[in-house]
């Protein structure tokens, strides 16, 4: 089949790479300027992959496709030549002392959503400091040993440049007015495929709408993200760490080369403007309190970006007979988009399929 792809974010290019690996031709569409820029949604994020802790605001839905995604993300990144981008260690849920109130609440929660055998684990206090020795300050810690995370950065090239090697045709700076079955209109012409997909996240708002299909699920709209980059050399830190605190959360990934990425997890805005003093204060003293040795720490990096979200803040697959639609992703994108992509290539093959096919309930599966 000849494929045409409206957008080259991160949905954008692993569905370049399945497609063109298994032998379509393909051609993506995006308005960025080179494979490099930096403006989609999934270059501004940590990489957690966190089923059971996302289940904080998430549905069983989103778990079983986090779930699905963790199986399926190390193969790709052994695919791609990157093995080492992906890692699953679990992750560390911490509260301080007096903030026992809230962090109970969402293990309470996180156990009651969570299937049986993904419950977060009590820690103690040496436990903790076995897995985290540089972890001071907090009092509580919970462990979450199925989650891992990814090397966002490094995982958006090497898809690029599989997807490259696999014949796909990129067309930089070609912003899509228009998309209907068969068919995409860029700021340079239309051109007709048998199947297009529309994986534009924010982006599909701007289009023309007498020539796009509207989402069955809804507006598109922006959420707010933010992440610090810090250079802390020294400072050891094997897993991604959650700050449970009552008026925002706040995590901390490790990255190689001596990187930490301290971010909160949404802001309701679609400002895209740099970060502001208070966001950077609050989330450098929490990262701080929770990594002492982060005193000595460089700010060398800050980014902003507006995540894809529907009004349910829940991932929706539309299809109709020549057009595909995945939007909706919210903060979930590196947590889900390898199962959704997986879901989306099925139903191109199955015959009959209906024309509105929202993400199934794959609960019962995962567990």
């Amino acid at each position: 089949m000849r494929i045409g792809i409206a957008g080259a974010g991160l949905l954008g290019r692993l569905l370049a790479l399945e497609l063109a690996q298994a032998g379509h031709v393909v051609e993506v569409f995006d308005p960025a300027p080179d494979a490099q820029a930096r403006g989609a949604a999934g270059w501004t994020a940590a990489g957690m992959l966190s089923p059971v802790a996302e289940l904080e605001c998430a549905n069983t839905d989103v778990f079983a496709l986090g779930m699905r995604s963790l199986a399926l993300w190390p193969g790709i990144c052994s695919r791609l030549g990157i093995p080492g981008a992906v890692a699953i260690k679990g992750s560390l849920l911490l509260a301080h002392r007096g903030d026992e109130g809230a962090a109970q609440r969402v293990v309470a929660l996180l156990r009651h959503k969570a299937p049986e055998g993904h419950a977060p684990q009590l820690l103690t206090h040496s436990h903790m400091h076995t897995l985290e020795p540089a972890i001071h300050g907090p009092a509580h810690a919970w462990l979450l040993p199925a989650e891992g995370q990814i090397d966002t950065v490094q995982a958006m090239v090497a898809l690029a440049l599989g997807a490259t090697e696999h014949g796909v045709q990129w067309h930089w700076g070609h912003t899509v007015h228009g998309l209907a079955p068969g068919r995409v209109q860029t700021t340079h012409a239309t051109v007709c495929f048998d199947h297009v997909f529309d994986v534009r996240g924010t982006g599909a708002r701007a289009a023309d709408r007498t020539h796009s299909l509207p989402l069955a699920a809804g507006p598109v709209r922006g959420v707010r993200g933010e992440l610090l980059w810090l250079h802390a050399p020294g400072v050891q830190l094997q897993r991604p760490l959650r700050l449970l605190h009552p008026r925002h959360r706040v995590y901390l990934v490790p990255r190689p080369q001596d990187r930490i990425i301290v971010g909160a997890s949404e802001i309701e805005s679609e400002d895209r403007s740099p970060i502001s003093l208070r966001s950077t204060v609050e989330l450098l003293a929490a990262a701080h309190c929770v990594l002492p040795a982060l005193a000595e720490a460089r700010l060398i990096h800050t980014e902003t970006n507006l995540r894809p979200a529907l009004p349910d803040n829940l991932p929706h697959i539309e299809r109709s007979d020549g057009c595909t639609r995945i939007n909706g992703l919210f903060r979930h994108g590196w947590l889900i988009a390898p199962a959704l992509v997986e879901q989306a290539l099925a139903r191109l093959r199955a015959p009959g399929c209906p024309d509105v096919a929202p993400a199934p309930d794959l609960a019962a599966e995962a567990a």
